[in-house]
């Protein structure tokens, strides 16, 4: 989407966790000749975790050009993410965008906002139930495709069995990914849960399990972070699996030109930020939302040898 003007720097954006932003600190204002809007975006993102730091700075570089206040919010368990979007409702803002990783718990407190009166939308995590519930669109990729597409790639590359790694017990998301792998690789896809937030625990987990079972020959990550751990837990446990992964960063950028992970698939978190916002300031713009009530796809796309430097820069400036 074009810009429509210069940007400026964003007004009141708030969030839990991290540095200060620049409005925290009294500084900036919006770029379009638009009411003043309140948005909440909030998601399952673990700290730490650079994946939902993309998605974030998406959402920030379209507030910051709608003159929307962003309030940024996150919880990995989804008792807490329910009271998150319950507090999002309660203070009366504009718009929520929400992520719906177990959308059987959430689903019904993004619905009371809907009820509410208030645009609701959907990103990364949630496609198959958003409709449901209301939501008036959905920007992210739909993981079940998704998985298929790396289970077939790996059987191009001559899979045999595949370690999938959870990283976030039921996340139903990953459950689908995990799935999707195994039915497009048609080979052994064994299954294994760590816990994403300890990537120290996450090294020796699969690290007894490469030296438990050498026949493992390739090891499938859901999120960057966990892969770049693998390629530790590899060579410390003399497996010869190789490694592939969704999702990107810059680290992994420069890991897949190294040759220590072989390929990636890209949904494109920063874009999902950014559409989701975007996509609320439309609503209220012209009454309704990117897509017509439809998902708006932003992966997958394979990212390898081939064409890792096309975003390379992009991912250093953390747009991918």
């Amino acid at each position: 989407m074009a810009l429509l003007a210069t940007a400026l720097l964003i007004t009141g954006c708030s969030a839990t966790g991290g540095a200060p932003r620049a409005s925290d600190r009294g500084e900036g204002g919006g770029t379009v000749d638009t009411p003043r809007l309140v948005v909440s975006m909030i998601s399952h993102g673990a700290p730490g975790d650079t994946f939902w730091d993309l998605v974030r700075k998406g959402a920030e570089d379209a507030a910051r050009k709608d003159n929307i206040e962003l309030r940024y919010s996150s919880d990995p368990e989804v008792p807490n993410q329910s009271n998150l979007i319950q507090t999002a409702i309660d203070s009366g803002v504009d718009g929520i965008a929400v992520t719906l990783p177990n959308a059987d718990a959430l689903g019904p407190t993004a619905k009371k906002a809907v009820d509410a009166g208030i645009p609701v939308v959907g990103l990364n995590a949630g496609m198959d139930s958003y409709q449901t519930y209301g939501l008036s669109g959905f920007f992210g990729q739909e993981e079940k495709v998704a998985g298929t597409r790396a289970g077939e790639r790996l059987a191009t590359d001559g899979a045999k069995h595949v370690l999938c790694v959870i990283h976030e017990q039921g996340n139903s998301s990953q459950e689908s990914r995990c799935a999707g792998v195994a039915e497009g690789a048609g080979v052994k896809v064994e299954t294994i849960y760590v816990n994403g937030r300890d990537l120290t625990a996450v090294q020796s987990t699969l690290q007894a399990k490469l030296s438990q079972d050498p026949g493992i020959d390739w090891v499938m990550g859901l999120v960057a972070p966990v892969a770049l751990t693998a390629v530790n837990s590899v060579r410390d446990s003399g497996s010869q699996a190789r490694i592939a992964t969704f999702d990107t960063n810059a680290a992994l950028v420069t890991a897949i030109r190294n040759g220590d992970i072989q390929w990636a698939i890209d949904q494109q978190p920063y874009l999902q930020g950014y559409m989701a916002v975007d996509a609320i300031w439309l609503a209220h713009r012209n009454g309704t939302t990117v897509g017509g009530g439809r998902p708006v796809y932003t992966g997958p796309s394979f990212v390898d040898a081939s064409n890792v430097d096309v975003i390379a820069d992009a991912a250093t400036a953390g747009l991918r």
